[in-house]
């Protein structure tokens, strides 16, 4: 009898109740531990929650965003991340229209990543869009499998380590050579501000129609799901329809890359864009400090904004600690809720040497790029940055590689 009941629908939502509660419980109490510590870091771990969560919700990965295109067909995910790029960016152009109200001066606004564009700007998209595709997920979807509990997406964070690692060495070349004489080009000082937040929105909006273009070429427009349900018949059972719809079901895209554009604005207006790769370098970096194998002091990187390689600071914790480590626990929290976190190991061993593989290109990649698919993607275009479309544009060209490699091995 024990035995049957277990398996009941009523046992399912217990479990969920259950863990998800305690995730969200533990999520509080680290919260508090870390305002006790420093209002920045609780700040930025209720941040990295949240996009943790959206990601999750709405299985939210630029990989798949292009890999579904180019394979499949169809742009679900790709138009939920135009439509965070559209929101991010009236609010970036909002805020540094007040930061830099006379753009045509030639100064940029301080903490927006508009990064220096050259020839590595290109290669580090390449690179990663091959490998986020190579590897089954880029980084902010290998950040909510890891907390639905995919193996593999643990062993391509890894890989993503060890290739920050890698270009950390060469970082010091890359200065010399292109990036230290590379323009930081912003479109606000020539065409202004509304000009450029037009031209901005003007781009996503003919990116989007190119998506339907696709996706009625293939035959694979997917249909909208219904919108209507049945009415409640008491408080208590609209704030289990609420309920249910924010933590167990799947979020709509459009919905999900919303607010994920609307969490980046409200980082950017309280501190700084969204970004990831910048701090698991210091991780990185810290490591092989440790093995006595760091690599030498890197060259110019105080000067740049964005997702820039960060040298071992001799102290673990700091704000984007807690944004980083945030980000995989707000997945791991909403995987709970929802009843969809369990192991999954690979079934066929040549899936870790992928993901491996995949995980090294993205390091490397986003180490000479100064971003990955949210520093240099996701933060660079809203904010309104020539160097987020160059980036942009070789990611796709590496995501269709990627697709290619992976017809072949499969």
């Amino acid at each position: 009898m024990s035995g049957s009941a277990a398996g009941t629908p009523q046992a399912s939502v217990d479990r969920r109740l259950l863990y998800g509660g305690a995730a969200w419980a533990i999520a509080a109490i680290i919260y508090v531990a870390a305002h006790r510590a420093d209002v920045e870091f609780a700040l930025n771990w209720a941040f990295g929650l949240g996009f943790g969560f959206v990601l999750q919700r709405g299985r939210l990965c630029f990989a798949s965003a292009f890999r579904d295109l180019f394979l499949l067909g169809h742009g679900r995910t790709m138009k939920g991340l135009l439509m965070g790029l559209a929101v991010a960016s009236l609010g970036f152009g909002l805020v540094m229209s007040m930061q830099v109200p006379m753009s045509s001066l030639g100064i940029l606004p301080p903490t927006a990543n508009v990064l220096p564009l050259g020839i590595h700007t290109a290669l580090g998209g390449l690179l990663f869009g091959t490998g986020m595709v190579v590897a089954g997920g880029c980084v902010s979807g290998s950040i909510y499998r890891m907390g639905e509990g995919y193996v593999a997406s643990w062993v391509a964070f890894a890989g993503v380590m060890v290739g920050l690692l890698v270009s950390a060495y060469t970082w010091n070349w890359w200065w010399e050579s292109v990036i230290s004489s590379a323009p930081r080009l912003w479109l606000p000082t020539w065409l202004g501000h509304p000009g450029a937040l037009t031209a901005t929105l003007l781009g996503l909006g003919a990116v989007y129609l190119g998506v339907l273009v696709v996706e009625y070429r293939s035959g694979m427009v997917l249909p909208s799901p219904p919108g209507s349900r049945a009415a409640s018949e008491s408080a208590s059972d609209e704030l289990k329809a609420v309920t249910n719809r924010v933590f167990v079901r799947g979020w709509p895209v459009l919905v999900a890359g919303a607010v994920l554009g609307g969490l980046n604005v409200l980082l950017f207006t309280a501190e700084e864009p969204w970004g990831f790769t910048g701090e698991v370098s210091r991780w990185s970096i810290g490591v092989a400090s440790l093995l006595n194998a760091a690599p030498p002091p890197l060259a110019g990187v105080n000067e740049l904004p964005g997702c820039v390689l960060v040298p071992s600071e001799g102290h673990f914790f700091n704000h984007m600690f807690f944004l980083v480590s945030g980000m995989w626990f707000g997945s791991l929290a909403g995987a709970l809720s929802a009843g969809e976190f369990r192991i999954r190991i690979p079934r066929r061993p040549v899936r870790y040497a992928q993901s491996l593989t995949g995980g090294l290109f993205m390091g490397y990649g986003a180490g000479i790029a100064m971003g990955c698919t949210i520093g240099a993607f996701f933060s660079a275009i809203p904010s309104l940055a020539l160097n987020g479309w160059v980036f942009a544009v070789f990611l796709g060209l590496g995501a269709w590689v990627g697709t290619l490699i992976i017809q072949r091995i499969q």
